[in-house]
């Protein structure tokens, strides 16, 4: 089968990486070692749509980058990524917006925030029909004229349509790790021996504050990796100001990925008390590397981990702290990394898209029992 796949993506996804950029690099790497022709564009840089025979979308809470693109008559395809941040949002963030979101639904938040970045960072709003018809209606518009969705769970698939009030065809691709890069041949980082660790953009939605509170003071050395989110430096400098108080808190901003994968191997623990996680790469990543690992309950995280994780309530400071010194004194369960290397491969990812693709072009979207396509 000849394909050509335009991944079409957001607008600020390489300004402002985070765990779709994976996503969507890694799927186009391992689709081109099967052969096929991808290519991966932002929304405000498409040209020569109609030499593609199949559109990938990424991220469905972001319709106003998928609008322009759904009614040319070609076949597409949407990697959801559903988060929902609006529980973050109607209690961290600041009075005003706080008191605003306590009476709004998610959608309209994030219609709100849309607005906001238009009318304050130059974020264009490319579509008149999200302007005037609003998020979920935007949403449920792309759904409903998808020819399938690729949620990364079953779960999310269930939160996506019990928010719209629709059923679609799916098929779940899973989140993923690079077996090349993430094995037990790497070099051990004996500086972070025994260390907790946390990986991830620093933002208010990752909790890496709550992090601090539940373990400044404790004899565990906890290391937390990756950059702040541009719009989140205050709640950066937060962080970094209660961790002063505890010199076994140490922050790495700039790593590079050899570097990475030596700290997971070291570490005992990797912790990520989100807000939301539909899976969270970096507890993959330290799971493939043998670390015990600490999720939040809040989101699609159990469907990946099962019995194999710890969970925690990202807003409650004892329960953070109890699932990480469970987990740092329990032995390394390694159930966990054979079970990430049978599951969540990004060679296994691109099968399951490129089977989700070879169904469209065949027209063979249709209820099968031996795999993960529902109606």
């Amino acid at each position: 089968m000849s394909l050509s796949v335009l991944m079409i993506v957001r607008s600020n996804i390489y300004s402002s990486p985070g765990g779709d950029t994976t996503q969507v690099l890694m799927t186009a790497k391992y689709l081109r070692k099967m052969g096929l022709n991808v290519d991966v564009k932002v929304s405000t840089d498409v040209t020569n749509v109609e030499k593609y025979n199949v559109l990938h979308f990424f991220n469905v809470i972001r319709p106003d980058d998928i609008l322009p693109f759904i009614n040319l008559g070609i076949p597409f395809v949407v990697s959801t990524i559903f988060v929902d941040y609006s529980e973050y949002e109607k209690i961290n963030t600041g009075t005003i917006r706080r008191l605003l979101f306590r009476f709004l639904s998610s959608g309209q938040i994030e219609y709100i925030k849309a607005i906001a970045r238009w009318l304050f960072n130059g974020d264009k709003i490319k579509s008149n029909y999200y302007l005037f018809k609003g998020h979920k209606a935007s949403m449920r518009k792309i759904a409903s004229m998808s020819q399938l969705l690729l949620p990364n769970s079953h779960s999310e698939y269930q939160r996506l349509t019990n928010y719209l009030g629709i059923d679609v065809p799916y098929r779940k691709v899973v989140n993923a790790i690079d077996d090349a890069l993430f094995n037990s041949k790497a070099a051990l980082a004996e500086k972070y021996k025994d260390h907790v660790l946390c990986v991830g953009r620093i933002e208010g939605r990752k909790n890496q504050l709550n992090l601090i509170k539940a373990l400044v003071g404790s004899p565990l050395k906890l290391t937390i990796i990756g950059k702040p989110s541009p719009n989140h430096i205050k709640y950066y400098n937060e962080c970094k100001t209660l961790a002063a108080l505890d010199s076994n808190i140490e922050f790495i901003e700039h790593i590079d990925h050899e570097s990475l994968v030596s700290i997971y191997k070291a570490a005992k623990v990797h912790v990520l008390p989100s807000w939301f996680e539909t899976t969270g790469l970096s507890s993959l990543e330290a799971g493939i590397m043998e670390c015990n690992v600490v999720v939040t309950k809040k989101g699609d995280t159990e469907e990946y981990f099962g019995d194999l994780a710890y969970y925690c309530d990202p807003d409650d400071i004892s329960s953070i702290r109890n699932a990480v010194v469970n987990a740092f004194n329990d032995p390394v369960k390694p159930a966990l990394k054979e079970y990430i290397a049978s599951n969540y491969t990004w060679e296994i990812a691109a099968n399951q898209t490129f089977n989700a693709y070879k169904a469209i072009d065949n027209k063979l979207i249709a209820i099968n029992e031996n795999s993960d396509i529902r109606n």
